[in-house]
């Protein structure tokens, strides 16, 4: 008793670590700054002439749409973006025997997945506004895109070679995995659109003798893309770092009550 009571506090510390940090995230994107992107560029000439270029930052939000000159194209439903994720789940069944504790034997068929492509690509991309435009960056970015594919085909595909879109691959073998007999594949695609507005939290800086926005240098500064608004994904945070308060408060709870049972009953 007195070890799972420790297990729970060990749990508890680990969940304040939790909360810790996502309340961090929280205060800091209530503290962001809005902005356009023409203020951006006023705040920079007008720092820059104070000080000099390259030293400017400022953690900002904005909204906009994203803009490239030459999009990316989605693998499978082949739509106009700025970042793409495009995955390949192939979904089986196996029959699996196990023995219990009087050494019967069971045998039970079970379904499984696997993943056997994964696609990621991004781009730096302009967010548009009503008041001009702003580079963003968007290596290390947190990116909540939206899902525009998740099909199912059942079935092997004819002569080895997957194919959906622009994507094909190649199956070693017959495709099926050995004694795992295949059902079928599941295509699956996130992107981040040109057709919609969405939101930058993230560093704005002259650095690189332009302003653009990048990952903030500060780690509780989430730097993130995503199609939700700003108060959205503010309220998210903070109901995150809640439960895990209050989880954090029942596993400690908890911990405390079995190691004081152990105490008195021992």
């Amino acid at each position: 008793m007195a070890i799972a009571g420790i297990i729970f506090i060990v749990a508890g510390a680990v969940l304040w670590w939790v909360q810790h940090r996502q309340q961090c995230r929280c205060n800091q994107l209530k503290l962001a700054r809005a902005c356009q992107a023409a203020d951006l560029e006023a705040t920079a000439t007008e720092i820059s002439k104070e000080i000099g270029g390259g030293d400017w930052r400022d953690y900002v939000w904005l909204w906009g749409k994203p803009q490239a000159p030459t999009p990316l194209t989605s693998e499978f439903k082949q739509l106009p973006c700025v970042c793409y994720t495009s995955t390949v789940i192939r979904e089986y069944e196996e029959t699996v025997s196990e023995k219990d504790s009087d050494g019967k034997v069971t045998t039970r068929t079970q379904r499984g997945s696997e993943t056997i492509s994964e696609h990621r690509q991004r781009i730096p991309f302009d967010l548009v506004d009503r008041s001009g435009q702003v580079r963003v960056d968007p290596e290390e970015a947190k990116v909540e895109p939206v899902e525009v594919l998740n099909e199912f085909r059942p079935g092997a595909p004819v002569g080895g070679m997957l194919s959906f879109g622009g994507f094909s691959l190649a199956l070693g073998g017959d495709g099926m995995g050995g004694s795992r007999r295949t059902l079928g594949y599941r295509y699956k695609e996130t992107i981040l659109p040109l057709d919609r507005p969405l939101l930058v939290v993230g560093m704005a800086s002259d650095r690189t003798g332009t302003v653009a926005i990048e990952k903030p240098a500060q780690d509780d500064q989430p730097y993130i893309i995503t199609l939700k608004s700003h108060e959205a994904i503010t309220k998210s945070v903070g109901q995150s770092a809640q439960i895990a308060f209050w989880s954090m408060v029942g596993c400690v709870g908890l911990g405390v009550v079995l190691v004081l049972a152990a105490l008195v009953g021992g």
